[in-house]
């Protein structure tokens, strides 16, 4: 099955020293990048010196210990090849929306590249997954392809299977529709549109990663932390200027504070 495009559609995965997408650091990326009208995908795959120690308990899930990456290059070494291989593409991987995205954004924003997600599409394949069959990606490949995952936690090996698993969930799902309960049902969801499958992964009330901030039942953006938990930011920023200059200083993900600085230019100005 060939993907129907619009714009370059590159899946990622990273592998990182940790969970906490503000602080943890990349150790390895790999990308396959589909290019409209082109047969052959374009692949990269980099190990990464994070330049501080890799917990025992992640080099036991992923198998990278610091002695694998001690002459491999630092992020801000590769970090132009990387920005210039996913250009204005859209991107997909697996639970990418909420760890994938988020830390590769930090991990710009530290060597001051501004990576925003504001004109790409962004394709969760583990959100597909986990609405029509909740299951872990080995499941999913072994769902969906009839595969067994070889070398889990390899990022390569990781976002191959996801390549495959998006392809199985556009063969099965093809004019499938999603019953929600006995009142709702959404007319095949799924199809080979990455516009229609952006629109169906992405979560709707959480907006940021890190869920600092959501929709309010009338489509305001809110605070979702702190004194100002469910206030709208706008009211927040116009009032407030300190608070604002708080936020840009203090440890929120970079995709919060540029979501903040596009709300602050927007409704109050420089």
């Amino acid at each position: 099955m060939k993907f129907n495009l619009k714009k370059d559609l590159i899946f990622f995965d990273v592998e990182s020293t940790g969970l906490n997408v503000v602080r943890d650091r990349i150790i390895q990326i790999a990308l396959i990048k589909y290019t409209p009208n082109t047969e052959t995908p374009q692949e990269l795959s980099l190990m990464i010196n994070p330049g501080v120690p890799i917990p025992e308990e992640s080099s036991s899930i992923h198998g990278i210990y610091d002695g694998d990456i001690a002459d491999k290059p630092t992020f801000q070494q590769v970090a132009q090849q990387i920005y210039d291989f996913i250009g204005d593409g859209d991107l997909s991987g697996y639970n990418s929306a909420r760890f994938d995205v988020p830390i590769l954004m930090e991990e710009f924003a530290r060597v001051g590249i501004e990576f925003s997600m504001e004109n790409r599409g962004s394709v969760d394949v583990q959100r597909i997954f986990y609405k029509m069959e909740p299951r872990t990606l080995s499941a999913a490949l072994r769902y969906y392809c009839n595969k067994e995952l070889k070398g889990a936690h390899d990022a390569l090996a990781d976002v191959r299977a996801t390549v495959d698993v998006l392809k199985g969930q556009l063969e099965r799902y093809d004019g499938v529709d999603l019953i929600i309960d006995e009142h709702e049902t959404i007319p095949a969801p799924i199809k080979n549109d990455m516009d229609v499958l952006h629109a169906f992964t992405s979560d709707l009330k959480t907006i940021d990663a890190t869920q600092r901030l959501k929709y309010n039942k009338d489509g305001v953006i809110v605070f979702n932390f702190g004194k100002h938990i469910n206030t709208p930011v706008v009211e927040v920023l116009q009032k407030d200027k300190n608070y604002y200059n708080w936020i840009l200083t203090k440890d929120f993900s970079s995709q919060v504070k540029q979501i903040i600085k596009r709300i602050y230019k927007e409704h109050v100005g420089s």
